[in-house]
């Protein structure tokens, strides 16, 4: 589905991913864990075009997208969902849910179609469908960031810390919102998460990033039970 071959990235001459390698396969969910600065975000940001990698290559269904533009990339079916949410504040719930097709021309009928499967999955945004998104709680926030990736109907999701900043009860649903997502949808998703433990958890595989390297990869099961990332990442 999507990999990435020894990628090096800079921002200016600081070097922020030295040959990093990742792949993720129909239907997985594969988490990214790290410390503050360890280059995960760098990493999605690469991917998505927002910053170009000097050496490498990133091939996503046989194509090579290395230097395609972020609009290009988004065209192709990989939907981007950063952190900080990035919610349209002074535009409606159902107008950021419309801003999320944008790329896909759907007839009137398809968009609405496509709103009522977020307000389906999501019952709360139908409740606040006409408030203002920046008036919104950080959850519902959250929600409404990935109701609005998934209006494009998505070939692979990327979410960079989703639990951010949410209170744990509401942490718990959206990494439940997530594998249904996956399992429901049969989309791949690529989690990047500060929450070690649940990413863990939820992925079948887990890379570890440490001064934009990968330092360690595998099945998550296993990593959970390795000395060093226990230590590191797991209080213990």
């Amino acid at each position: 589905m999507l990999k990435v071959n020894n990628i090096s990235t800079y921002y200016g001459k600081v070097q922020a991913l030295h040959n990093v390698s990742f792949e993720i396969k129909d239907e997985e969910i594969v988490s990214i864990i790290g410390a503050n600065g360890a280059g995960k975000s760098t990493l999605m940001r690469s991917i998505m075009g927002l910053v170009q990698p000097k050496e490498g290559e990133i091939v996503f269904k046989d194509e090579e997208i290395t230097n395609l533009k972020t609009n290009k990339i988004v065209e192709r079916g990989i939907v981007y969902v950063p952190e900080g949410r990035e919610v349209f504040p002074a535009l409606s719930v159902e107008d950021n849910l419309e801003m999320g097709a944008f790329s896909k021309k759907y007839s009137q009928r398809i968009l609405s179609n496509k709103i009522e499967e977020m307000y389906d999955i999501f019952p709360r945004l139908k409740e606040r469908k006409k408030q203002l998104a920046g008036t919104l709680s950080g959850g519902e926030q959250q929600m409404l960031a990935i109701a609005r990736g998934l209006m494009s109907s998505p070939e692979l999701i990327m979410f960079d810390e989703p639990s951010l900043g949410l209170a744990p009860v509401i942490v718990d649903d959206m990494f439940e919102v997530i594998v249904s997502i996956n399992r429901q949808q049969h989309i791949p998703i690529v989690l990047v998460e500060q929450n070690a433990f649940e990413a863990l958890r939820i992925s079948s595989r887990c890379y570890v990033l440490e001064n934009g390297e990968v330092r360690m990869h595998g099945l998550s099961d296993e990593l959970m039970k390795s000395p060093e990332v226990k230590s590191a990442y797991l209080g213990g």
